[in-house]
């Protein structure tokens, strides 16, 4: 039995052998999974595809499940924190033994590797495919191959195959010594009568097996392999002598045939193997984690610029934002130090020259100086100094304009929210970025615009360049990106991942729905915490979210579903706006009842779209109205009967010629929409719903007054409290009734009132009902 080793991060092959060797073939990330690391007990295999959303409410845990995959094989910082990442209720134990802890596995598909992978663990080329590598809370390395199976034992019948295919080869042999040929005949064929049955075979029935050949080798071998490892058979694989006879040429042949398969069931665990794992290990990708984007500021001061990139204690705000500038002035071809160089004025040389010399003087040079500057006036530049200094200066604009173009094209193929045009100003020791835009032609400082504008440009520096750089093959970690964007900004933030896919797997945390989007919700993945107080992660975006009862996550996906589903319906529809989802529900229906007996033949599909009162209703038609691809909306307003036989306005701002009111077209006064089912069809649903009182509502409904104003006076004399939402439930019962009856099951003279109803409704120059 072989013993199982780990690797401590010394031995792990550098970072620049591994991007050499990453750039020759590459790993992709299939899964991982995540145990005991701060509060995930076991995540289970997450899948990823080369863009994965991990979704979840505020403290679901969703950042735990990318910081483990980070400190697997960071690009920097990254190391193992036991007061942060140990999990609390097992600090103590992880403590003791942090080597016994493994926190992150990870998959990988090993792509044009796995040939050389496979022959160096000496196993299948498809084994090799796909290897994993986990990391345990004392930093040490395990790497295994998931799908390889080790034989552990071999099959009788085929060795005995093996057997009698040599028997039958020494019976033709002519020129044999007959003595050694009959002993070698008669033992294997011994041999070959041990092997009847079905056991399989084990190590030592095969180090017995080839050592009873080989005693009959006339020429033994120089030195036996040891019996106990797989160094076995790899001594069975050397040349037979020259010279040897044919019988002991066959004899030979089927000791290492048995030779090679006991070095097979003796052979080490692939990932065990040093050299294996050196290969592994560097090719292995490395995990970049972003949480702090790094915004731009508007106004930069050059020498902190070029300080602050050389200096590697900075907080972690200043070293994204030095992070960004470096990136920014590298992504237009610009030196922060040559700009600053090239601004430099008159006094600025000189003070720099008399810097120098005192520096190289001393003391004594320093009061020399100074004694002569008091003596004599401030030197003047000449004439060849002004224009060494007027050329800098030319030189830094054209510099500067030449990278404002360039930054401006490429940022315009990625940002669609407006045509934004940059331009870099160099003043002194200050680096400006101003800004404008063709609604807003007048400049304005980067800082002064808006957050968004600044996020996505210090993104889109970063990542577009880094992942071109530095960060070519690595793994992006995103942790809450884009948050600060405006929804369409967020959509192209989503297609920007795409682009960024070709070089980068990216993993990313939301609970945005346009982050997600409804064609993309196979890279979805929901994060809950899960009933034990524990962070989970599952690909069912259906699946139950333990605590959660209001399921945070799925309804992040669900509202990304809705808004698709919304733009596709209302696309080349004829909206209706009602009043709630009582009339959405109950209008639905009778539209199917009409269409389906053929009364009713739309031009186009007819969607029932709610808006809670005149004030959104207004809003409503504004929106759906103003769009250039939509007509007119026809909208549904209804008259809600109040007590005392009044009843509500019609909603200001409305055109009367676009709204059909629900007493004109039943003749009741103040009519709702129960009113067109008529109160002996929804009488006794009313009943069902509400079954304490004595005296049913079926027996006191009156057939000439809103049924609504009746049902709450009838709730009101018998006791009863209507549940907020009882209108609603009673349209479900009403409308799962309603679409099983046949049309002479239907209330009298019901098909001619929806009929009369939908027909105003669908009139090119009518309104809509409600």
């Amino acid at each position: 039995m072989h013993q199982v080793k780990t690797f401590a991060p010394a031995e792990v092959v550098d970072a620049t052998t591994r991007a050499d060797r990453r750039d020759r073939s590459e790993f992709r990330l299939r899964r991982y999974r995540v145990t005991n690391f701060r509060s995930v007990v076991d995540s289970g295999f997450l899948d990823l595809d080369d863009v994965t959303a991990l979704i979840g409410v505020n403290e679901s845990g969703k950042t735990n499940l990318l910081l483990p995959l980070w400190k697997l094989n960071p690009a920097g910082d990254g190391a193992i924190d036991p007061i942060s990442d140990f999990p609390k209720a097992l600090f103590g134990t992880i403590r003791k033994a942090p080597e016994a802890f493994h926190f992150i596995t990870a998959e990988f598909e090993t792509g044009a590797a796995a040939e050389e992978i496979a022959a160096l663990a000496r196993i299948d080329k498809e084994a090799a495919e796909v290897v994993a590598v986990s990391r345990g809370f004392d930093g040490s390395y395990l790497v295994s191959f998931p799908l390889h199976r080790p034989r552990k034992t071999d099959d009788r019948a085929e060795v005995r195959e093996d057997v009698n295919g040599a028997l039958e080869r020494l019976s033709v042999l002519g020129d044999a010594d007959v003595d050694r040929l009959s002993e070698a005949t008669a033992t294997l064929e011994a041999v070959r009568d041990e092997l009847s049955g079905v056991e399989p075979l084990t190590a030592n029935d095969l180090i017995r097996l080839r050592n009873r050949v080989g005693a009959l080798v006339a020429e033994e071998p120089k030195e036996e392999p040891t019996e106990t490892t797989a160094e076995a058979g790899a001594a069975d694989a050397g040349e037979t002598p020259e010279g040897v006879s044919e019988l002991a040429q066959e004899l030979e042949a089927l000791r290492k045939c048995l030779g090679g398969r006991m070095a097979r069931i003796l052979a080490p665990d692939p990932g065990q193997i040093d050299a294996v794992r050196e290969l592994v290990l560097s090719r292995m990708p490395v995990f970049v984690y972003y949480s702090n984007y790094g915004n731009l500021d508007s106004e930069i001061y050059l020498p902190h610029v070029v300080e602050n990139m050389e200096r590697s204690d900075l907080g972690a705000k200043e070293a994204a934002k030095a992070r960004t500038l470096r990136v920014l002035f590298g992504f237009v071809g610009l030196e922060a130090s040559e700009i600053l160089q090239l601004g430099r004025d008159f006094r600025d040389i000189h003070e720099e020259a008399e810097a120098e010399a005192a520096a190289r003087d001393g003391q004594a040079g320093r009061m020399r100086k100074w004694l002569d500057r008091a003596r004599q006036p401030e030197p003047a530049p000449d004439a060849a100094m002004l224009a060494r200094i007027a050329e800098a200066k030319r030189t830094r604009s054209i510099l500067l304009q030449s990278a404002s173009t360039k930054l401006t094209e490429h940022f315009g193929e990625w940002w669609k929210q407006g045509d934004y045009r940059f331009r870099f100003e160099a003043d002194g020791n200050h680096f400006r970025i101003w800004v404008a835009d063709a609604r807003r032609p007048q400049e304005v400082e980067l800082e002064n615009r808006s957050t968004g504008l600044q996020w996505f440009l210090s993104f889109f520096l970063v990542f577009l360049h880094e992942s071109r750089g530095a960060h070519r093959n690595a793994v992006l970690l995103l942790d809450e990106p884009g948050h600060s964007l405006h929804p369409l900004a967020q959509r192209d933030l989503s297609l920007f991942f795409e682009g960024l896919a070709a070089n980068n797997q990216i993993l990313y945390t939301t609970h945005s729905p346009f982050l997600v989007g409804a064609d993309r919700l196979e890279r979805a993945r929901k994060v809950f915490v899960d009933r034990d107080g524990s962070t989970r992660v599952s690909a069912d975006l259906g699946r139950d979210e333990g605590t959660d009862t209001k399921r945070g996550a799925a309804f992040a996906v669900r509202a990304a579903l809705s808004i698709s589903v919304a733009d596709a319906m209302l696309l080349g529809s004829a909206p209706v706006l009602v009043a709630s989802t009582t009339e959405q529900i109950y209008l639905s229906a009778i539209k199917t009842i009409l269409v389906r007996e053929g009364r009713l033949r739309p031009a186009r599909d007819v969607i029932f779209t709610p808006a809670a009162g005149p004030e959104i209703m207004q809003t409503m038609v504004r929106m759906i109205a103003g769009d250039a691809t939509q007509t007119p909306p026809t909208i549904a307003a209804g008259r809600a009967a109040v007590p005392g036989g009044t009843s509500q306005h019609r909603a200001e701002g409305i055109a009367s010629d676009r709204m059909v009111m629900l007493d004109e077209v039943i003749g009741v006064r103040g009519a709702q929409v129960e009113d067109l089912l008529g109160a002996e069809f929804l009488a006794p649903l009313v009943d069902r719903i509400e079954r304490r009182p004595d005296r049913l509502f079926a027996d006191v409904v009156r057939h000439d007054m809103p049924l609504v104003l009746q049902v709450e006076r009838w709730a009101a004399q018998e006791g009863i409290t209507l549940s907020g939402d009882w209108r609603r439930d009673l349209a479900m019962r009403a409308k799962a009734r309603l679409l099983d009856l046949t049309p002479s099951a239907l209330p009298a003279g019901a098909l001619d009132t929806w009929e009369r109803l939908l027909s105003r409704v669908l009139e090119p120059n009518g309104a809509v009902a409600a």
